[in-house]
């Protein structure tokens, strides 16, 4: 699946998949060890199984997500615990100068001010490595505007809990953004666990089926 761009240098990207509708259908089945007979049955099984909020069958969906957002955005995410996270190390490489600026109009007509922090605080890292600092000590110069990296590998009944949670217009703008491009991906792969999840589960304001 392409990129989904997010703010002004972030990106979410589904590099792997595992399951799909038609797992969580078997799964739930094999409690009666019936097996389906259409596409249609299974639609109808799914949609009965968040309609009584037994999630346990959405587990059988597996997701890896790539994604690249500013440091603040990846400390609320990670808060998400029940997902397993592989993160760029800034003890090991050394970090482009990316930082996420938002528009004059989020940041109070101030995205210049912010902006020039932010790269004196870059010159300033780019100064003490130079000098020979060890890089796991410079970047505690940068500010959380600064862009990450990591893999985020979650099933599809976590990943319900965090849209529940960030696509919601109760969360902080930036990780709202990057709910909605996750949820995009969801909808792409497995349209008949989204359309019953947001009919039937969903406590938020952002999405639709």
């Amino acid at each position: 699946m392409e990129k989904i761009k997010v703010l002004d240098k972030g990106y979410v990207e589904l590099v792997d998949f595992f399951g799909g509708d038609k797992a969580v259908a078997m799964a739930a089945r094999i409690s009666y060890m019936s097996k389906s007979n259409s596409i249609e049955e299974d639609k109808r099984l799914i949609e009965l199984l968040a309609k009584l909020g037994h999630e346990s069958p959405f587990e059988h969906i597996v997701f890896t997500f790539h994604v690249k957002a500013p440091i603040f955005v990846a400390r609320q995410w990670m808060r998400h615990r029940i997902a397993s996270i592989n993160e760029r190390s800034g003890r090991f490489t050394e970090f482009e100068e990316e930082f996420y600026v938002p528009t004059d109009e989020r940041a109070g007509n101030s995205s210049e001010i912010m902006e020039k922090s932010m790269k004196n605080a870059f010159e300033t890292y780019n100064l003490l490595i130079s000098s020979g600092v060890k890089k796991e000590v410079a970047r505690m110069v940068l500010p959380l505007s600064l862009y990450t990296e990591w893999y985020w590998t979650i099933n599809a009944r976590s990943l319900m809990n965090f849209l529940n949670q960030r696509a919601d217009s109760h969360a902080q703008y930036e990780i709202q953004r990057y709910a909605v491009a996750v949820a995009r991906c969801f909808q792409i792969s497995c349209p008949v666990t989204y359309s019953a999840f947001v009919k039937n589960l969903y406590k938020g304001n952002l999405l639709e089926v």
